[in-house]
């Protein structure tokens, strides 16, 4: 199976979700450190997609017995304010297309074993994308920040769970900018004619490793100027 293949597959889904009445609010970029992209044998970043059934609110509470695997990741949201397209698209046209800058959780689950019990053949990008580049869901902080007032790429974030610090991440670690992700992304819908359009919700790649959610689990992810985002499991 291609790249190609893959992309299929995950657009099939999505046309059978939009005919069910859910309604596409965004998209969502992956494997954006290099660290992730040698696990994974890719050179490049992934791409999903965001149903409103899958945005959750600051303060909320998710069942585990809903997901497979659920992991969650530190990112930042780009909030689009005006239509982004195009194969030269640049980190200033996003900027100056953005309307916010908001802080978010991607909660990511999958679908197909890491590697398999029986067989041992493990994961693949293929497997992945297919699987709408194991986007679950997001959760949305309160704060919105204008990206052209803000260093984005020095944001920090400090990621607990029941207590303890798990993980910490600055958002430079996306490609060396956030926005380059959305970068990456506008270009590569381009050859679909495709843009990013008004309103819609992009996360652009995790700054820190996934972490994994169990029933009981309280987190809280402090961004500083930011705001916090908390949320738990049950």
């Amino acid at each position: 199976m291609t790249i190609d293949d893959a992309y299929a597959i995950q657009n099939a889904w999505l046309q059978i979700e939009l005919e069910r009445g859910r309604l596409l609010v965004g998209h969502k970029i992956g494997l954006t450190s290099r660290a992730m992209q040698l696990a994974m044998n890719i050179d490049s970043p992934d791409s999903g997609y965001l149903l409103d059934d899958m945005v959750f609110e600051n303060g909320c509470q998710l069942e585990v017995a809903h997901y497979c695997d659920p992991k969650i990741e530190v990112e930042l949201a780009f909030v689009v304010g005006t239509r982004i397209e195009g194969p030269d698209v640049t980190v200033d046209e996003v900027l100056r297309s953005t309307e916010a800058v908001v802080p978010a959780i991607e909660l990511i689950d999958a679908r197909s074993y890491r590697k398999h019990p029986r067989t041992g053949i493990t994961r693949s990008v293929t497997d992945t994308i297919s699987d709408n580049a194991a986007d679950a869901g997001i959760i949305l902080g309160d704060v919105r920040q204008d990206p052209n007032d803000i260093e984005l790429p020095w944001v920090a974030a400090i990621c607990e769970r029941n207590g303890d610090i798990e993980e910490s991440g600055v958002a430079s670690a996306v490609l060396g900018h956030p926005a380059l992700g959305v970068v990456w992304l506008a270009r590569r819908y381009s050859d679909h004619g495709i843009a990013l359009e008004p309103g819609q919700i992009i996360l652009s790649g995790s700054f820190t490793r996934p972490v994994d959610c169990r029933a009981g689990d309280y987190f809280k992810v402090d961004y500083r100027e930011l705001g916090t985002i908390e949320f738990s499991f049950r």
